[in-house]
C-alpha cells in the first residue's frame, strides 16, 4: 500500500514542516508516502482523475470522526484487501470548492474542533504513524 497526502498550497511554517517530515520518515518505514504540494483545487482534481484506482480521502471538518484505534482497524482493513494507494486530500485555508467535494465522496474529520491546515496536515500524519504502530504492536501508541 501507497500513502500520498495531497496539499493543497503549501505548508509554509518551518516548525510544522519539520513535524510533518518527521512523521513522514516514520511512517516510511511501514509503507511508502509521498507528500505532493499542488497549486489548487483544479491541480488536485487533475490529480485525482490521473489515479481513478486510488481510494481518495477528503479532510473535512464535516467528515466522519473515528477514533484513533478504529482508524488503525480501518487502514489495516484497506491494506490487507490489497489496496494499492490511498490519497488524503487536504485544503489549505480557503477549504475546497464544491468540485473536489463532489469529486471525493469519502470525507474524514480530524476532530470536531477547527484546526488550521498547516496544523491538520500534522495531525494527519502523526494519526497516520499512530495507525501503522497500533497495527505493528508498537508501544508509541500508548
Amino acid at each position: 500500500m501507497r500513502i500520498q497526502l495531497l496539499l493543497l498550497g503549501k505548508t509554509r511554517r518551518p516548525e510544522m514542516c519539520a513535524l510533518l517530515d518527521d512523521y513522514v520518515k516514520r511512517i516510511s518505514r511501514y509503507c511508502p508516502i509521498e507528500i505532493m504540494e499542488v497549486r489548487d483545487a483544479d491541480a488536485a482534481l487533475k490529480k485525482l482523475d490521473a489515479d481513478r484506482a486510488a481510494t481518495a480521502i477528503l479532510l473535512d471538518a464535516g467528515g466522519r470522526t473515528i477514533d484513533s484505534n478504529a482508524f488503525a482497524r480501518w487502514l489495516g482493513e484497506l491494506r490487507d484487501r490489497g489496496t494499492r494507494q490511498i490519497i488524503f486530500v487536504c485544503g489549505n485555508a480557503g477549504g475546497f470548492p464544491e468540485s473536489l467535494r463532489a469529486r471525493v465522496p469519502q470525507k474524514l474529520s480530524l476532530s470536531t474542533m477547527t484546526l488550521s491546515h498547516e496544523l491538520a496536515r500534522v495531525v494527519l500524519a502523526e494519526q497516520l504513524y499512530r495507525a501503522f504502530a497500533i497495527l505493528s504492536g508498537s508501544p508509541y501508541p500508548k
